[in-house]
């Protein structure tokens, strides 16, 4: 009998040399196809966060979910909507319309830049991090600090990849407790 982490390991593909050479790229577009892997996904991308628990933090009573752009939006929305939160979500340069905050930032493969509405985040709600892939952390990190500096509270970080190679979780355990579904 196939475990669930399994049945979701089999969803994602490799991609070799995306977006540049030397990288492998962790395609999860299998995953949200297919309606038991998203669900599965998401519900153990969420479990940790039911007012639980993490590391020894408490984690309940998520105010707000930010996801960034634009992965994050895809289990970002879905986890919101199973915690009874809010979305808020982190963009690229020329997305957003109003007052906004930016950030930049280095990634494993070059540099980039993320925005958030000044008014998204009133200070001291409680905030959970989601991303689908924590790879250097640059791009959490990056959303982290944006988040930190609207005076919010963050309770976590949740992604559903995790290349523990890279060591992406040192980068951002300093925001909260760190939960990945899958780690290669």
């Amino acid at each position: 009998m196939t475990q669930p982490i399994d049945h979701l390991r089999s969803l994602i593909r490799d991609v070799p040399d995306f977006p540049k050479p030397g990288i492998v790229f962790k395609d999860f577009t299998p995953l949200i196809r297919d309606p038991a892997g998203l669900a599965l996904a998401v519900e153990l991308m969420v479990n940790p966060f039911r007012g639980r628990s993490l590391g020894g933090k408490a984690v309940g009573g998520v105010d707000l979910v930010v996801g960034a752009e634009s992965r994050g939006f895809i289990f970002g929305m879905a986890m919101a909507q199973a915690l009874s939160a809010g979305f808020v979500p982190v963009r690229k340069p020329g997305k957003l319309p109003r007052a906004k905050a930016s950030i930049s930032y280095e990634l494993e493969y070059g540099h980039d830049t993320l925005e958030i509405h000044t008014d998204a985040i009133q200070p001291g709600q409680r905030v959970l991090m989601v991303d689908d892939l924590l790879a250097t952390g640059g791009t959490m990190h990056a959303c982290c600090k944006l988040v930190q500096g609207m005076r919010a509270e963050i309770v976590g970080v949740a992604v559903l990849i995790e290349l523990d190679a890279l060591k992406g979780r040192e980068s951002v355990k300093q925001f909260g407790p760190v939960h990945s579904v899958l780690r290669y």
